[in-house]
């Protein structure tokens, strides 16, 4: 069966497909790149996923998910949660967004953090639910690994004794915010959709 994603970021669609690649065939919406994009104007993860769900849902026939993601720093306020993707600004590359929480860090001594994912369905511009996965960590005071994207050279799991960058891909998605949030979806859908096991 096949399970729309409206993702351009080639790091979660991964992710995606590694979560369903025994249950679904899950594809980038068909002509996403000549989609106007859709704004985030929502001031949380939830509703940035559903204004992204219920606008590109639109586009296409049958289910579509996409996620809202970040990484929340306890020391800078929840920081850059919502504005992960662009904390260096509008084109900001992971470098450049991991640098500038860095930057911001020197010298903190608390250095909590959580990775959040909310990933919502819908189908035809109809919400159907969304997912929430979360994980709780530590930043580092220097990128280490060279797996993963975004923050996860930054963030230390401890019961994995290193970051997100440093464990393989499949590891990190058994207990990463995304996975936590893409099991959610799965188990809904196959428990909803008639003859997926």
């Amino acid at each position: 069966m096949r399970l729309y994603c409206a993702t351009t970021n080639r790091g979660k669609l991964r992710e995606f497909q590694l979560a369903f690649e025994d249950l679904f065939q899950v594809e980038t919406l068909p002509g996403l790149s000549s989609i106007p994009v859709c704004e985030e104007t929502g001031a949380t993860f939830e509703e940035n996923a559903i204004q992204k769900a219920l606008y590109y849902s639109k586009h296409c026939e049958g289910l579509l998910f996409v996620d809202d993601s970040g990484i929340e720093v306890d020391a800078l306020g929840d920081a850059p949660g919502v504005y992960s993707a662009r904390f260096a600004g509008p084109d900001a590359t992971d470098e450049a967004n991991n640098h500038l929480v860095l930057e911001r860090m020197r010298g903190i001594a608390d250095r909590t953090a959580r990775f959040v994912c909310v990933v919502a369905l819908a189908e035809s511009g109809r919400l159907i639910q969304t997912f929430r996965g979360a994980v709780e960590g530590l930043l580092t005071e220097e990128p280490r690994g060279a797996n993963g994207f975004g923050y996860d050279p930054l963030f230390f799991y401890p019961p994995f004794g290193c970051t997100f960058g440093e464990a393989p891909p499949e590891r990190k998605m058994k207990v990463s915010h995304r996975g936590r949030a893409l099991r959610m979806l799965r188990d809904y859908l196959t428990a909803s959709l008639p003859g997926i096991r």
